[in-house]
């Protein structure tokens, strides 16, 4: 870790606020004078994560992690110390200093096993163009790798023999068991790779600091990774982000697909702005460092169920990072083929009408709620809503939460509650809507669906489409429904006049019945007249 002058860091927490570094991850709400919102570190309902401004500290009294923005920075992005203090002197507008060395110790130990890792990489690619590796390069080039792939993504082969322990029987055991490719067993030193297909992982710097390894005899797992090293971090690192970092800029998207086979095939074909996890283990870390790289991602998966279920596990991920320059969608690959398959078979030109067919993360997520539940239901309909709520509540920028949320309740009083005239509903005359009635009635189904539900027969009788936008009005639950009454006390009010008219034309002409129909009217008018009056005006 990097020891930077205390004066340095004294100066971030000075020129920087607390609450305006935790508020970019946490919605904050002031109470006192304290600020307090639900921890990052820990699951909550109740916010007890405080933030006080005037002593440059947070707080959780939930789970009780404790710290400045600098602590803050490094355990809400998980990264050290050295990157959190980069971030904030970007966001504070300070030139970094000069730091002391990393411990000796530490470098020459990675260095090392950066080293190992490249030199076992240019082994087993060695391997894999000799007769022990004739399977591996067999099945790689049947999945339509060129040489000049093979080659540059330095694909290679592990044999069934001990190859990097007995190649570097002079390396410390040690640093071999460290860097993940050798165990110690009890009969000595043996290779954790063994008869794989093997692909290197790269930093995002284009080091080799991992390997991925295939199986070629249909053994399960069918992939096995290294495990965790000091220069490798499976949760962290992105297979093929070396490769494509360039091209995610350049076509301001990222395109995410399931496997490494599928990531080199896309990136060799058209699309070398697509990336893969390690296995199908997306994490928030690769989508908070994707995210960092572009906003507008592209979920490519598989359309089995598998695929499915990565898709939803994919969108629960990315609320929490997605911002009103977001542009997330989710394609999927159908008919038991994958992006290879479909590349190899019908070429780009099919992949590009997949990836441009794409659903957004709005109308995915609204599709998991219809495709989960009974919406023709109360029930079913009681719980989608829910399930829509637990993905709002995890977008952490207010306003787009806001969004995501009228979004939904239109489309709930719009498509569960769909509007259709009952062929009892009675016959009202009703005049042209005027503009501010209709804005009126648009907001208030937008914003209150269980309100409109409620005189969904009523709304069904106006001329109007309440489908559409409408600004934004001053109008809590209570007067929206008080307006909509009152609305419609008044449509009755006008058919009641109507009548008034025709019959008091008749009891003029003697009409003895009319005259009694009359009475009866006049004091129906009256009543709704007096019903109209204990109303609140809007």
């Amino acid at each position: 870790m990097a020891n930077y002058d205390k004066n340095f860091t004294d100066e971030l927490r000075t020129r920087l606020s607390i609450v305006d570094v935790v508020s970019k991850r946490v919605p904050l709400t002031k109470k006192g004078q304290n600020y307090w919102g639900c921890c990052p570190f820990h699951n909550e309902k109740t916010p007890s994560f405080s933030v006080n401004e005037d002593k440059g500290f947070y707080h959780c009294f939930g789970c009780g992690e404790h710290g400045d923005i600098i602590s803050f920075t490094m355990k809400s992005e998980n990264i050290g110390f050295v990157d959190a203090i980069k971030e904030l002197a970007e966001m504070a507008g300070l030139k970094l200093p000069e730091f002391k060395p990393r411990d000796p110790a530490i470098v020459q130990r990675e260095e090392s096993y950066f080293d190992i890792t490249e030199r076992a990489a240019a082994e087993y690619q060695k391997q894999l163009f000799t007769p022990a590796g004739a399977v591996a390069l067999e099945y790689i080039r049947g999945r339509g790798f060129t040489d000049e792939m093979i080659k540059k993504y330095r694909l290679g082969y592990a044999p069934k023999n001990n190859l990097i322990a007995n190649k570097f029987v002079n390396t410390k055991q040690d640093v071999l068991i460290g860097t993940g490719l050798c165990r110690r067993g009890d009969y000595g030193m043996y290779d954790f790779f063994r008869d794989k297909l093997m692909f290197p992982i790269f930093s995002a710097r284009g080091q080799v600091v991992a390997f991925s390894g295939r199986s070629l005899d249909g053994s399960e797992p069918k992939y096995i990774n290294t495990a965790d090293t000091e220069i490798f971090h499976k949760r962290k690192t992105i297979f093929g982000f070396n490769f494509a970092r360039e091209s995610i800029h350049r076509n301001n998207r990222t395109i995410i697909v399931e496997g490494q086979i599928d990531a080199i095939q896309m990136q060799c074909h058209g699309f070398p702005e697509t990336v893969a996890p390690l296995g199908t283990a997306l994490t928030e870390d690769h989508l908070a460092i994707l995210c960092k790289a572009n906003r507008n991602i592209v979920f490519c998966f598989d359309g089995d169920v598998a695929g499915q279920k990565a898709a939803t596990r994919a969108a629960n991920l990315i609320l929490p990072f997605i911002r009103d320059n977001s542009d997330i969608k989710f394609a999927f690959v159908t008919g038991g083929k994958d992006p290879d398959e479909i590349l190899k078979k019908s070429g780009k030109d099919a992949m590009d009408t997949i990836i441009n067919n794409a659903t957004g993360l709005t109308d995915f997520i609204w599709d998991i709620a219809n495709k989960n539940y009974i919406v023709s239901t109360p029930g079913g309909r009681a719980q989608a809503e829910k399930f829509l709520k637990s993905q709002t509540d995890k977008i952490t920028d207010i306003s787009l939460r806001a969004e995501y949320e009228n979004e939904y309740n239109s489309r709930k009083f719009n498509q569960w509650h769909k509007w259709s005239r009952k062929s009892n509903a009675p016959e009202i005359a009703v005049p042209e809507i005027d503009a501010i009635t209709r804005n009126t009635l648009v907001f208030i189904t937008n914003k209150y669906p269980e309100i409109a539900e409620r005189y969904a027969e009523f709304l069904a009788t106006l001329d109007i489409s309440l489908d559409g936008d409408a600004p934004e009005l001053n109008l809590d639950a209570v007067a929206a429904e008080k307006y909509i009454v009152s609305l419609k006390l008044q449509k009755y009010l006008e058919r009641l006049r109507n009548e008034q008219k025709e019959l008091t034309a008749a009891a003029l002409g003697g009409d003895a019945a009319a005259s009694e129909k009359l009475a009866t009217i006049n004091s129906e008018i009256a009543r709704i007249t007096d019903k109209q009056d204990q109303l609140i005006s809007i």
